[in-house]
């Protein structure tokens, strides 16, 4: 992928979600939600604070996420559905 986001945007991909419910009933794609987690895979440069100084992103590339629902832009990219949100947009790192 040959994208930037610029300041303190990502670039994530959605992680695709188990389409079969805990009593293993299958869903059709129209009716599962979109989920809510991703992987990062572009950052930018950071935000700027009130003195122009950059501060530096907490994420980075190829991190878990979990994201609020309606969070970030979908675009597509090179033919694939991303979402471009701002790092105050993620709810937390999913560490393994």
């Amino acid at each position: 992928m040959k994208f930037r986001p610029l300041h303190d945007r990502v670039v994530v991909r959605r992680v695709a979600e188990e389409l079969k419910t805990a009593g293993g009933i299958i869903l059709p794609d129209n009716a599962a939600e979109k989920p809510q987690e991703g992987e990062i895979l572009a950052v930018g440069a950071g935000g700027r604070d009130d003195g122009g100084r950059i501060i530096t992103p907490d994420v980075q590339i190829g991190d878990k996420i979990i994201f609020g629902k309606w969070s970030g832009t979908e675009v597509v990219i090179d033919g694939e559905e991303l979402l471009i949100m701002k790092e105050s947009d993620i709810m937390g790192v999913i560490e393994a």
